[in-house]
Order: structure tokens, then C-alpha cells, then sequence
């Protein structure tokens, strides 16, 4: 009876161990299946992660630049855009360039803080919401307030330089361009002479100068607050002679027409 007992056992003993053993086998499938849902979740959320910043989504009540584009001056907008460049602050009132992947908005004299204005370099994604409105075509953002939020861009300088002489050229205004290839041509001083530039007022003041292409001149600037005497820019112009032929980058300002604001020059022959 023993034996027949001990036998049992021994049978008992030997089933236990075969499940056992199948269930020691069937883990590492169990744990891999785990390891691939998670590193499933992680890609999807890394994909959206990238399609957000590829497309460039706005937060609820926040405007796309055609909803800002095709909004009445002097009514509210709230805009996320990102400080591209600075061009003064005073007065705790700070004006900016800031640009999205869809377009670019001059933000005027935005209330802020000398310390403030220092956190926004370029590339900082900030909420704005202010009124539209426009000064001798220019439109910009006044009367404003803003927050700082997550994220960063820096917009690469799109080449108009086929479209000076269009009027799709609007469309592009204050974003960050560039010109290839266009010709200094002469500007007269108070006593009549040809010279490469002209200062507004003095050394110091802004630059301004002409420059050509396809038969056309247009008037260019270097902005003394965006760009002052102290710039490579600047003294670049300075040292300009008329007849050379040149690359730029700057801002698509407006005044009364194109006023490019001008923030870097290659002579290039």
C-alpha cells in the first residue's frame, strides 16, 4: 500500500513539474508581449509628439495665422508664435519678431519687465493676446500681454527675391527672408554726392541704403535698435561701395511698402 501511495506521489510529483515547467516557458512570451505594447505606446506617443511640432498645433481659443490673417484691425487676437528677434525694450515695453511654421507678427511694445525681457531669447514659444492693427501697412500686435510656454523654433530664411517686384510680397510680411544677388546702387547725401548709404541721422541712427535687381531699386534699412553700430551688419553697410553685388537676411518689415529690416550682408561680388 505504501509503494502504491509512494508510486502516486511520485506520478503527482512528476505532472506538477511538467506545469510548472510550461508555465516557466510561457512567461518570457508574456513578458515580451508586455515590452512590445509599451514600446508601441512610446512610438505613437513620439509620433505625436513630432506631428505636433511638425504641423504646429494651436491651444484651444488659440488662432491658426489664417484666422489671425483674415481677422478685422482693431479687434482681439491670441496668437502662439515664437520670438525670432528683439528689437528694443524701454519703458518696460519690449517689440518683438516672432514667426510659426505659418507665418510671421510684429508684436509692438509688449508689457514687460527688463528681467522678463530677457528670458525671451530666440526660439521662445510664447501666448499672445492682444489687438490687431496696422501703422502706414504695417501690421503688428498692440496693447498686449503674454505667457511663456513649452517649446521652441527658429524659422530659416525663406529666399523672396523673385518676389520684390509682386504683390504676393505682402503675404510674407515680417517673416525672416532672404535676398540673393541684388546690386548697391547709389543713394544722394544733403550735398548731392553718391554714396552706398545714408545714415537717418548719424552715426549710430539707422542705415539706409539701395539696392537692384531685374531693373528695379528698393530701399533697405538697418534698424539701429534691431541692429545697432556695434553689429556686423551695420558696419558691413558702412563699408559698402556702390555697383557691389550682395546677399541679405533680415525681416520683412513694412512702411508705407517693403521695409526690410536687415540683420545680416554678404558681398558676394
Amino acid at each position: 500500500m505504501k509503494k502504491i501511495v509512494a508510486l502516486t506521489l511520485t506520478i503527482a510529483m512528476a505532472f506538477s513539474m511538467v506545469a510548472c515547467g510550461a508555465k516557466t516557458e510561457e512567461a518570457p512570451a508574456a513578458v515580451e508581449e508586455a515590452v512590445v505594447e509599451t514600446t508601441d505606446a512610446e512610438t505613437e506617443a513620439t509620433a505625436d509628439a513630432e506631428t505636433a511640432a511638425t504641423e504646429d498645433v494651436k491651444s484651444e481659443g488659440v488662432m491658426t495665422y489664417e484666422e489671425y490673417v483674415a481677422a478685422e484691425l482693431d479687434t482681439e487676437v491670441v496668437v502662439e508664435t515664437y520670438v525670432q528677434a528683439k528689437q528694443s525694450w524701454w519703458d518696460n515695453k519690449a517689440t518683438l519678431y516672432t514667426q510659426d511654421k505659418d507665418g510671421a507678427y510684429f508684436v509692438y511694445e509688449l508689457p514687460c519687465s527688463e528681467e522678463e525681457y530677457a528670458k525671451l531669447v530666440p526660439g521662445t514659444k510664447i501666448k499672445v493676446t492682444g489687438v490687431k492693427a496696422e501703422w502706414s501697412g504695417e501690421v503688428e500686435i498692440i496693447d498686449a500681454t503674454y505667457e511663456i510656454l513649452e517649446g521652441s523654433y527658429i524659422a530659416e530664411a525663406e529666399d523672396i527675391t523673385a518676389l520684390l517686384a509682386s504683390e504676393e510680397l505682402i503675404n510674407h510680411q515680417n517673416e525672416f527672408v532672404s535676398f540673393k544677388g541684388m546690386t548697391v546702387e547709389a543713394s544722394k547725401d544733403a550735398e548731392g554726392n553718391e554714396v552706398a548709404f545714408l545714415y537717418k541721422s548719424e552715426d549710430g541712427d539707422d542705415l539706409y541704403f539701395n539696392v537692384s535687381i531685374d531693373g528695379q531699386t528698393y530701399a533697405f534699412v538697418v534698424e539701429a535698435y534691431l541692429c545697432d553700430n556695434t553689429t556686423d551688419v551695420y558696419n558691413a553697410v558702412k563699408n559698402l561701395q556702390i555697383g557691389d553685388v550682395v546677399d541679405m537676411e533680415g525681416f520683412l518689415y513694412w512702411y508705407n511698402g517693403a521695409n526690410p529690416h536687415i540683420t545680416s550682408l554678404t558681398v558676394v561680388e
